[in-house]
C-alpha cells in the first residue's frame, strides 16, 4: 500500500485511525516542525520566548 499523506501507511478504518492520525499531525506541526519565518523554531518555542519577553521584569535605567 502507498503511504496516505507520509503519516499513514494504509487507509483510515475508523473514526480512531482518523482522531489518531490527526493527533500526531497535530503534535508534529505544533512541537517538532521548524519554521523558517520564525527563525528556524517550532510554533511552541516561539511562544514560549514570547510570552517569557512580555512576562520580563523592567529593567532599571
Amino acid at each position: 500500500m502507498r503511504p496516505h499523506h507520509g503519516f499513514h501507511a494504509s487507509p483510515y478504518r475508523t473514526i480512531g485511525d482518523v482522531e489518531y492520525a490527526t493527533a500526531g499531525w497535530v503534535d508534529w506541526y505544533n512541537n517538532r516542525r521548524l519554521h523558517g519565518t520564525l527563525g528556524m523554531m517550532t510554533l511552541v518555542e516561539f511562544q514560549q520566548a514570547h510570552y517569557a519577553a512580555l512576562n520580563r521584569e523592567p529593567q532599571p535605567v
